[in-house]
């Protein structure tokens, strides 16, 4: 079958490799489309620590169930659309005793730490699959980030009484904002793409910012009556955007980082105490935030052409990433096909 590879540094290649054989409690899937993410692109460019090449990438799925061997529940038939959770837990560090597989310690993550989903067919766990007859391959390869915007929305406890800042409108601070709408908070979207910025108006957000031609403070100001957010969501990972986080939110508001910072960052540590802050990570998701993101996506009010950027074959991968690097700020998702 066919394989893609990130071999080296700014490198991508086809590969040849042996269908894989299921085993008992296993499914083969049949891959329609893989997002590409950007901690693929990060590994693409050489800035993803956590990956060590030559790397399958690939954890946004689109999918169709090919067969399942014994031992798989009934109730998972070959050709149903479905999608993965790509990521592992051990059961026994902190986390997962805690009931957070999604933090796990030890998690590897598909197309990071181990070989991910850019290939035609893949094997996996039944208990990592996640159907839903009402979706197609397409709209499944877009869950999985979304859910992690989700995550980052249950992780603040919003609720309908809140004002909430969406830092940066990628496709997982599109998720925080379209869950923090479902919630019934007042959003606020920052991004510095006006083009973002009008997708994130049409997903419902009350008021938009543009840090690059806006004073970010003085129009919360403006917003909140002078108090600031009582939620931010940082869904960057720079140190201007976290030190926003913290400057910008409200006295006992809470911060939730989903972005990682790819150099240390100085904080004005007496916002820390002085605000009471809670100041909380978020990581992957969990498999309640799939599902909420299933359940949305069946509304139909999904803007899922939007979401999608482009789509490639896999002979043009290169091509793909290579103009990512080079747009950013234009790219929501990229999908290769096979």
């Amino acid at each position: 079958m066919k394989a893609l590879i990130i071999s080296e540094k700014g490198e991508t290649s086809l590969t040849q490799k042996d269908k894989p054989e299921i085993k008992q409690g296993e499914v083969l899937l049949k891959i329609k489309y893989v997002g590409f993410c950007g901690s693929d692109l990060n590994t693409f460019l050489g800035k993803n620590p956590m990956a060590k090449l030559p790397v399958i990438p690939g954890h946004e799925i689109g999918a169709v169930i090919e067969s399942v061997a014994s031992e798989v529940p009934e109730n998972i038939r070959p050709g149903m659309p479905c999608t993965v959770n790509p990521y592992t837990s051990c059961g026994y560090c902190p986390s997962c005793r805690n009931g957070k597989p999604n933090a796990c310690q030890f998690n590897q993550t598909l197309g990071v730490q181990r070989d991910g989903a850019m290939s035609e067919y893949i094997a996996v766990p039944w208990q990592k699959v996640i159907m839903d007859s009402a979706l197609t391959p397409k709209d499944f390869v877009l869950v999985e980030p979304m859910s992690v915007g989700f995550h980052a929305v249950s992780r603040a406890a919003i609720t309908d009484l809140d004002t909430v800042m969406v830092i940066g409108c990628g496709m997982i601070g599109v998720g925080a904002i379209i869950r923090s709408v479902l919630r019934g908070a007042k959003v606020i979207a920052v991004d510095m793409d006006d083009d973002k910025l009008i997708l994130a108006k049409s997903l419902g957000v009350a008021d938009t910012i543009n840090s690059k031609t806006e004073n970010v403070h003085e129009r919360l100001l403006a917003i909140t009556n002078g108090t600031g957010p009582d939620v931010i969501i940082e869904a960057v990972g720079a140190p201007a955007t976290y030190q926003m986080a913290i400057n910008e939110v409200a006295f006992t508001g809470r911060v939730v980082c989903i972005g990682y910072a790819k150099s240390e960052i100085a904080f004005e540590t007496k916002f820390f105490v002085m605000k009471e802050l809670d100041i909380r990570g978020s990581r992957n998701a969990m498999p309640e935030d799939f599902r909420a993101v299933i359940e949305y996506m069946k509304r139909g009010t999904c803007p899922k052409d939007k979401l999608i950027s482009a789509i490639y074959k896999p002979e043009q991968a290169q091509q793909a990433l290579e103009y990512w690097s080079q747009h950013p700020g234009q790219v929501f998702r990229i999908l290769i096909e096979f």
